[in-house]
């Protein structure tokens, strides 16, 4: 019996052992891992104090891991995680002559990155575009979906279910055209990516990317105004200011135009404005309208003129000189810094006078004025290479004088005949006549400007003295005669008085 008892407790002893001993491998099958990613396998035995550990493939390929193992645990970790790593994996345990294995199958998958949304440039209101969303190094493929959403409202689903060929990370992308509109300005684009994998978290198996949408016009009517003119004046300024429409709102760039048909520039303001031109500012200028769209110009031609110069001549243009006195004829110029001066005769004969030149101003002095001075004076005004000439008309003059009257037949007349007057008078220019009758106030009663005077049918009361002047720009000299009109008694009376001293 005793030995008998001894075979049971011995049985018992190993039935007891062999339902101790086991093993666990964690995390639970199949695992999902990443690649590039790190993840690690561990193998745990139970029942038993010094456990001999081992990893293989099923398939009894390389592991493409390390393990670890220390008393009753071992780890194979695989970092990073590859193709190569997926495979059903055994870990077998080993204590004393007992034997334990347990497997677990590793797969993976690669979705690293959120979904990248791409433009082939600025989207333009009216022109088409093609917007892709790639989702860079997936795998498997074959369970990935694409949507694309503007402003919450799909544009395109798409799953792809072809067949895989091999092992290998694939960007996978989706496409769609629309055309913008400005109302797309600030509305989102959205892709979302979703890899169809069971053993992931929901958040690791779907992942979205947002894009704003700047929508523009490219700048177009692009114009210039200018003030006061594109034809200006050496010295001069000119403000040119420059509009575009666009979305957004274009930025006004100026340059000028150089002569290698490169462009200098010059401002990124909207208004340009140029002080104090010179001759070498003419040319072109560029204002150009630029977002991110596109660009549209404008070109505006200004020409910068030699600034003119004027001649001013003094007193006037004719002047009247006293014979004998004297006269300064005078010749200024304006906007010359350094005008050169010269006087002739239209006739070029001498000058008779005295030149004198200093600054902008020139002048001829006659003195005494005599006879050979009457000319046209010219004056010539030199700036640079340009040339301007102006007149002045020297006339001589004195007062009139000798002035004397001549009357025909007689200034004494019988009541009813005729007499003629005529006036003379020495002066230069010749002196006008005037011809009055003086009243018994002592004012003059004009009559004629003529040279005679002629009274016909005179009668008693046109009796009394008539005065002649003889006028010029220089004086007055006059002469008078007095008529006396007799009637016939007064005759008769004559007659009697010729007898009486006869007798």
């Amino acid at each position: 019996m005793e030995g008998i008892s001894g075979a049971l407790a011995l049985l018992w002893m190993v039935f007891a052992a062999s339902q101790a001993f086991k093993i666990e491998i964690s995390p639970g099958s199949p695992v999902m891992a990443q690649i590039g990613a790190s993840v690690s396998l561990t193998c745990r035995a139970s029942g038993c104090e010094a456990p001999a550990f081992s990893w293989r493939t099923q398939i009894d390929s390389p592991l493409n891991g390390k393990v670890r193992s220390a008393g009753s645990t071992s780890t194979l970790t695989m970092d990073p995680v590859s193709f190569e790593n997926e495979h059903s994996y055994l870990c077998t345990a080993t204590c004393g002559v007992r034997k334990a294995e347990r497997s677990i199958e590793v797969q993976v998958y690669s979705f690293p990155k959120d979904p990248e949304i791409h433009l082939p440039g600025p989207l333009q209101v009216g022109q088409p575009v093609t917007v892709t969303c790639l989702v860079p190094d997936v795998y498997p493929f074959d369970r990935l979906e694409i949507d694309l959403l503007k402003d919450n409202r799909l544009l395109k689903n798409q799953e792809f279910l072809e067949p895989m060929e091999g092992k290998s990370l694939k960007n996978m992308s989706l496409e769609v055209t629309f055309t913008p509109t400005r109302e797309d300005m600030g509305k989102a684009l959205l892709c979302r990516a979703t890899l169809h994998i069971t053993g992931v978290d929901a958040e690791l198996r779907e992942r979205e990317t947002t894009k704003e949408l700047q929508v523009y016009v490219s700048p177009k009517d692009t114009t210039v105004s200018v003030s006061p003119s594109t034809r200006l004046q050496e010295g001069g300024s000119v403000t040119m200011t420059c509009a575009s429409e666009g979305l957004p709102a274009p930025q006004i760039v100026w340059s000028r135009k150089l002569d290698n048909g490169n462009l200098q520039p010059l401002s990124g303001n909207a208004t340009l404005t140029l002080i104090a031109m010179r001759m070498e500012d003419s040319g072109i200028y560029v204002c150009a309208g630029v977002n991110l769209a596109g660009e549209d110009r404008k070109e505006v031609e200004l020409l910068v003129q030699e600034k003119p110069f004027t001649v001013e001549i003094g007193p006037g243009p004719q002047v009247a000189a006293q014979l004998g006195g004297a006269v300064v004829l005078t010749c200024g110029a304006t906007d010359c810094e350094a005008p050169s001066f010269s006087w002739r005769t239209q006739t070029d004969s001498p000058l008779s006078g005295q030149v004198r030149s200093e600054g902008p101003r020139s002048t001829l002095t006659l003195s005494p004025v005599g006879f050979e001075n009457e000319h046209l004076y010219l004056c010539t005004v030199t700036c640079g290479s340009k040339k301007l000439e102006k007149g002045i008309k020297v006339d001589l003059y004195f007062a009139p004088r000798n002035t004397s009257i001549q009357v025909s037949p007689s200034s004494i007349l019988e009541e009813g005949s005729s007499v003629t007057m005529t006036c003379s008078s020495d002066g230069l220019p010749a002196p006008r006549f005037r011809w009055s009758r003086q009243l018994k106030n002592g004012q003059l009663q004009f009559l004629s400007e003529n040279t005679t005077l002629t009274l016909t049918s005179t009668r008693r009361e046109d009796a009394g003295i008539y005065v002649c002047e003889g006028r010029n720009l220089a004086g007055i000299s006059r002469d008078e005669v007095e008529l006396i009109i007799q009637g016939e008694q007064s005759v008769i009376n004559e007659l009697l008085l010729v007898l009486f001293w006869l007798c």
